[in-house]
């Protein structure tokens, strides 16, 4: 075999050997095969790496799997309006519960000098009439139910939505299956949507020199989640913010990329470190030092000790990282510095500059 044929023989895609054959017996065919042949082993040499990385993707855990397909997704894809979701501030700063907190009725979470305070609440049981007590929203499904019911609210304009088609479709974007039953994915979504339209918030705020203030916000002002169907009782899910909560949120607005959203979907403390480095990268102009005390006060309440908070803590931001590389985030025996560093390397827009005052009438 000559040396143009074994090239001929190594071109394999049907596209490459239809261009072949409609170059064949023209006087530029040897330089055409070469052209060919070269495309060819471009072709083969992604191929081989894809396999690589597929094979790679399938020996990591599933969390891990799920973070390595969403960095490639942004780093191919830009991010647009459609893959924006809404979180309000005040929540980006101080979370909920990561855990059950079982009977507990109050849970308090600190930053800085602020605090978030939760106490649970009741809701009407339409069966039998009473008032019954819920447990404190916790874990991941209850940020992205707040996630997915404050994004419905700054898309909807509107404080009263209804979430019955949206929550399923919101589901399957994050990652989950939809399925009914007693163990399914949407029981777990209700529970903590139940939960969080029972509970009542507040914010208090301290200036470190003997001035201090407690406002009260509490989210949803009317809940109809529940009514008498012909086939006995069906969700209705219907939840109005409360007026104060949704004027606060349109003006405070925290975008979230999804697909950043449903990388973290199983973890409380990836979600929350998602939320807290979009909001802090959107006004921050110099470094942020944060030792590892203040580290643990706001995310590792539930860690007993600053030891298992260290560790758990480092292998979470290195998730972050994992996703988003072009993150300046370093630790040390001090703490944390977050660098500045352009909103869209957490795939949110800037925030939006106030507009300049009008120039005064002369």
């Amino acid at each position: 075999m000559s040396g143009l044929e074994a090239k001929i023989a190594a071109i394999r895609d049907p596209d490459l050997l239809a261009e072949l054959e409609a170059a064949r017996g023209g006087f530029l065919f040897a330089p055409i095969v070469e052209h060919l042949l070269f495309r060819q082993r471009e072709r083969d040499a992604a191929r081989a790496q894809e396999g690589a990385q597929a094979e790679a993707r399938e020996a990591m855990g599933r969390d891990r799997r799920r973070r390595d397909a969403v960095r490639e997704v942004i780093e191919n894809e830009p991010t647009g309006p459609e893959n924006l979701q809404h979180l309000h501030s005040v929540l980006a700063l101080c979370g909920l519960p990561y855990r059950d907190p079982g009977d507990a009725r109050d849970f308090v979470r600190e930053y800085g000098r602020n605090s978030l305070s939760l106490s649970a609440g009741r809701l009407k049981n339409p069966v039998t009439g009473e008032m019954e007590l819920q447990g404190l929203p916790y874990g991941p499904k209850a940020r992205l139910v707040l996630l997915h019911l404050c994004t419905e609210a700054v898309r909807q304009r509107s404080p009263t939505i209804e979430v019955a088609d949206s929550l399923s479709g919101f589901m399957k974007a994050m990652g989950f299956a939809v399925t009914g039953g007693e163990r399914g994915t949407i029981g777990a979504f209700k529970e903590q949507l139940n939960r969080l339209a029972a509970c009542s918030m507040q914010l208090g705020l301290w200036d470190g020199e003997g001035q201090a203030s407690t406002l009260n916000v509490p989210p949803f002002r009317q809940l109809e989640l529940w009514r008498r169907g012909e086939d006995g009782l069906v969700w209705q899910r219907t939840v109005s913010f409360h007026q104060d909560f949704y004027d606060s949120l349109i003006r405070h607005a925290l975008p979230v990329d999804i697909r950043a959203a449903r990388a973290f979907s199983g973890s409380a403390r990836k979600l929350d470190l998602l939320f807290w480095t979009g909001y802090r990268l959107r006004a921050l102009q110099r470094p942020l030092r944060l030792t590892w005390d203040n580290l643990h006060r706001q995310f590792g309440a539930e860690n007993a000790s600053l030891r298992s908070f260290r560790q758990a803590f480092k292998a979470d931001l290195a998730g972050l990282l994992e996703v988003f590389p072009r993150l300046r985030i370093d630790l040390d025996e001090g703490g944390m510095l977050l660098h500045p560093a352009d909103p869209g390397s957490l795939l949110v827009p800037p925030k939006a500059a106030r507009p300049a005052r009008a120039a005064a009438r002369a």
